[in-house]
């Protein structure tokens, strides 16, 4: 994985001051630097500035970025985040049309597929990425990002001219571009936080390609397309044919995932998840005469505190044993006290340059820093539970008849810390009820559906949209924060589009959820762990960290300058801080219960001061 930055304008010309914009170009990668820091370089031309550094991969002596060719005296530039899968199967059909290929990488294959195909090119690919191309030919620059958007490309388009960045702190050193909020800001960060809505990057002015999109931006303007989107298809394939379709899919796409130029490992959390990657890519590996390094993670502590509810109904290290009783890995048990994880809050607000997931963000942002030590790449079980209907929510009525995001029902625990007067002017529940219904708009139904199956495809998209993306987000960067590239074999677009037509019935069985995915994997995992509960990412139970937190909040609280009183009552607050949280009833998501809440007070309070917005 890598970071790009860059900035077009068609009104005058950069290269008057190529000095000064050199010197832009420069201050964008490295604001993002953590991203990769094995390459950098820079390309600027009279309408156009590109910028990257680099994580080497795949062609780690060649492939250095941006990269350009010159072809009939055009200029074509590409500066690429990500990883193209099926590079192999694209690269002989381009040679047999003529091009040279000067590298091994994947950024060479994607710029003479543009060239080649024009720019539609991109339904081509199988892989995670975010790019940006020059057409010098056409005078465009043209943004991509991957299907369901694990890879981010963020943009701003000011006084005719575009910026762009891998992450949002890259726009902000162009000169043009600062730091700003509006109401909306507010209302997408107190109403549905950590998640936002598609597109929007919550500072005012700042977008996000969409997943799934790509935009062109010439002398004529900006405009964004849509070249991929979810389907609603009748699933003809037999149970027994939809079981072998599915575990073809899954071992392929963890397979094609194996390809790097360095070691790859993966995270072992003792879910069946994590678990079938780390099989499939231990027997990858295993065939090559290698071992598969793995990690787990825990929290200091939780053998004594941690208690069993609903969300969490077991712990995880007992599940990580078993994986390491079939398998020959080369395992580490990693883990955080509470004392290092509210150190990492700020750190986990900085990656971001949002409020995030709070502890889950800074836990797994320290536990990516000790992988980084031994691996570039690591496999992930991340997405599954969207797309096999995982979640209690997929299955539980009063969560699934939930009228709004299941994940995030009540509103209330929202606002119970807020000032009556600014939950009066945000109105959260009106702007996140049309959040919601626009994003019911989106949903691809099928004629003649059930209700019953049409609300469980109503749920599947609205996690694949929403949920997903807020862990993706997490996933990235909380990674390459350190430079750990990170891979989702259960994104790959083809599992996707062909579960969303699976119906429920199939994957949902006898009491069991996800019942589809171990029954395709049935022979990958002993049966104690096949049949395991799902049980969510872990999280300290230490009542230690919540009174670590209640101290930092109390003083915030005391400060008048602190920017995050303008929102806090602080009656509210202490009533707040002074009674028992409930772990077992989030507020977003599985894990963000109480203690989260005082949590996420901080990394806004934090956001506000860090980029000066109120």
């Amino acid at each position: 994985m890598c970071g790009i930055a860059g900035f077009c304008d068609f009104q005058g010309d950069f290269t008057h001051e190529r000095g000064r914009w050199t010197k832009v170009l420069i201050a964008m990668r490295e604001a993002i630097a953590h991203r990769g820091k094995d390459q950098t370089g820079e390309y600027l031309d009279k309408n156009i500035g590109l910028s990257h550094t680099r994580l080497s991969i795949r062609d780690l002596s060649g492939g250095r970025q941006p990269m350009l060719r010159q072809v009939q005296g055009a200029c074509y530039g590409i500066v690429y985040n990500g990883e193209v899968y099926n590079t192999d199967e694209l690269m002989p059909q381009l040679k047999q049309k003529g091009y040279v290929f000067e590298t091994t990488s994947d950024t060479e294959v994607i710029l003479y597929a543009y060239m080649e195909y024009g720019f539609d090119f991109v339904s081509k690919l199988n892989g995670i990425f975010a790019f940006a191309i020059w057409d010098g030919k056409e005078n465009r620059l043209l943004l991509y990002r991957d299907r369901v958007g694990v890879k981010p490309l963020f943009y701003t388009v000011k006084n005719k001219g575009l910026v762009f960045g891998s992450e949002i702190k890259a726009l902000f050193c162009h000169p043009q571009i600062k730091p700003q909020a509006d109401m909306d800001s507010f209302r997408e960060i107190f109403g549905l936080g950590p998640a936002r809505t598609a597109g929007c990057g919550v500072f005012k002015g700042i977008n996000e390609i969409k997943p799934g999109c790509f935009a062109i931006f010439s002398k004529e303007g900006f405009r964004e397309h849509t070249y991929w989107s979810l389907k609603a298809m009748p699933h003809t394939d037999s149970y027994k044919e939809t079981v072998d379709k599915v575990s073809y899919l899954i071992r392929d796409a963890i397979t094609r995932q194996m390809v790097s130029d360095v070691p790859v490992c993966s995270f072992l959390s003792g879910g069946i998840d994590s678990s079938i990657v780390t099989a499939v890519a231990s027997n990858f590996l295993q065939a090559q005469g290698t071992r598969l390094n793995t990690f787990s993670f825990d929290f200091a502590g939780n053998d004594k505190y941690f208690r069993a509810n609903k969300f969490q109904p077991s712990r995880d290290r007992p599940y990580v044993d078993k994986v390491l009783a079939s398998y020959p890995l080369h395992h580490t048990y990693l883990e955080c006290d509470e004392t290092r994880l509210v150190d990492m809050l700020p750190a986990a607000l900085q990656a971001k340059d949002l409020p995030g997931m709070t502890d889950v963000d800074a836990s797994l942002m320290y536990f990516c820093s000790l992988v980084k030590k031994h691996n570039k790449v690591a496999l992930t079980g991340e997405a599954a539970d969207e797309i096999f209907g995982g979640y209690p929510w997929f299955y539980r009525e009063e969560l699934l008849n939930t009228e709004g995001f299941p994940w995030s029902p009540d509103l209330s625990a929202r606002t119970v810390l807020l000032r009556d007067e600014l939950v009066a002017a945000l109105d959260l529940e009106d702007y996140v009820r049309q959040r919601y219904e626009e994003s019911l708009q989106m949903v691809p139904y099928l004629g003649g559906e059930r209700p019953e199956e049409a609300s469980r495809r109503k749920i599947t998209c609205l996690n694949i949209r929403w949920f997903m993306q807020t862990l993706l987000d997490r996933m990235d960067r909380a990674s390459m924060a350190w430079g750990l590239e990170a891979r989702v074999p259960f994104t790959d677009h083809r599992i996707v589009e062909y579960l969303y037509n699976v119906p429920w019935s199939m994957k949902y069985r006898k009491g069991m959820e996800k019942a589809l995915l171990r029954e395709a994997c049935s022979d990958l995992l002993p049966e104690e762990l096949l049949f395991r509960k799902k049980s969510p990412y872990p999280k300290t139970y230490n009542p230690e960290y919540e009174k670590l937190l209640a101290r930092k909040l109390r003083q915030v609280l005391k400060d008048r300058n602190a920017p995050v009183n303008r929102f806090v009552d602080g009656r509210k607050a202490e009533a707040f801080l002074s009674a028992p949280k409930d772990y077992g009833k989030p507020w977003f998501g599985q894990l963000m219960a109480g203690p989260q809440m005082i949590a996420y007070l901080l990394q806004v309070d934090d956001w506000m001061k860090r980029y000066n917005v109120g």
